[in-house]
């Protein structure tokens, strides 16, 4: 596996996002087949495994942090603070005052059965906690051990300017894909000035880019794509331009759209690491095999010609989600 380097923390050139395993898509494997899972991501030189409290809550971090036991000092685990989280494992809205933030990584400490936490991200900006003072309190942790790196999700070139300033930003985690391009506008620049590395989630735009979600899937009812207006049957159908050129590209290549689809990305930057998750080893294989396919500048170009034409439907949040992003 190649590597790539998020600021100063070395990490495998795509890595492995552990949210759906326990949150967010429906039912799945059983414990036993995702410790299995992610650990044959190591053998298969991942290093940069992706989790938080709030997935499930709690029963991600416990997942990621047993299986990756025998592996310490040779992965890098990235978790998040910033939700409230009450007893009864309801979330209820954001939460980054700095007893809140101290709280979180002694709790994520114990659940990953780690030393230390290697990357720490602030999971969503907190309007009511100035960012400095979020900055100050991982600076602190950092200084006493507990943390080795800060990072940002969905967070503005702005907002992260003035964390960087207080306590330097290893890696920003934002969705950014295909299909969801936002990150273009300031925010990848603001990154290359800074030295700060990027993570993509859904980097396969939630499935959707490898062509295996059409306007007549059905989801289960806890799959988080129900509500999500990007995934209305009328969205997935009038979207379906965007599978259809990846998949043009991919047959050409002799690769699949989820390789396009990350090759795509890894071609934006030297230093965008995207975090594909997924509960199948022949997916895991799939996405892994992303770093093999070089796409030319030809490719490039085609690709964003043809994408430039088509326009994507549907909101990526609805909109009580989206107000929890600072981009």
């Amino acid at each position: 596996m190649q590597t790539r380097k998020l600021g100063d923390l070395t990490v495998s050139t795509i890595g492995f996002g552990a949210m759906g395993m326990s949150h967010g898509y429906g039912p799945g494997p059983d414990r036993d087949a995702n410790i299995a899972l992610l650990r044959a991501a190591v053998e298969r030189g991942v290093t940069l495994f992706d989790t938080a409290e709030v997935y499930g809550p709690w029963v991600n971090e416990e997942l990621v942090g047993e299986a990756l036991e025998p592996f310490r000092g040779q992965v890098v685990i990235a978790t998040k603070f910033g939700f409230a989280i009450g007893a009864d494992g309801r979330e209820s809205g954001v939460d980054s005052r700095p007893e809140n933030i101290r709280r979180v990584a002694d709790a994520s400490l114990r659940r990953l059965r780690v030393d230390a936490i290697d990357l720490f991200y602030q999971h969503r900006v907190d309007p009511d906690v100035p960012i400095e003072e979020v900055a100050g309190t991982v600076r602190e942790l950092i200084e006493a051990g507990k943390v080795r790196h800060f990072g940002m999700s969905e967070a503005a070139p702005a907002t992260i300017r003035r964390a960087h300033a207080v306590q330097p930003v290893t890696a920003v985690q934002s969705e950014y894909s295909l299909w969801w391009r936002r990150p273009e506008e300031g925010l990848l620049d603001t990154l290359a000035e800074l030295g700060i590395g990027f993570v993509p989630f859904s980097p396969l735009g939630r499935g959707f880019l490898t062509g295996t979600i059409g306007a007549d899937t059905v989801f289960a009812d806890n799959d988080m794509r129900t509500g999500l207006p990007r995934f209305s049957a009328e969205a997935r159908a009038a979207n379906q331009a965007l599978v259809e050129l990846i998949g043009r590209i991919a047959a050409g290549k002799g690769a699949t759209p989820a390789q396009v689809a990350l090759a795509w990305l890894l071609a934006q930057r030297p230093w965008i690491v995207p975090i594909p998750g997924t509960r199948r080893p022949e997916r895991l294989a799939e996405n892994l095999g992303a770093t093999e396919l070089a796409l030319s500048a030809a490719d490039l170009a085609e690709i964003e010609s043809a994408a430039a034409r088509i326009e994507v439907r549907g909101a990526r949040y609805p909109e009580q989600m989206e107000r929890m992003t600072n981009l």
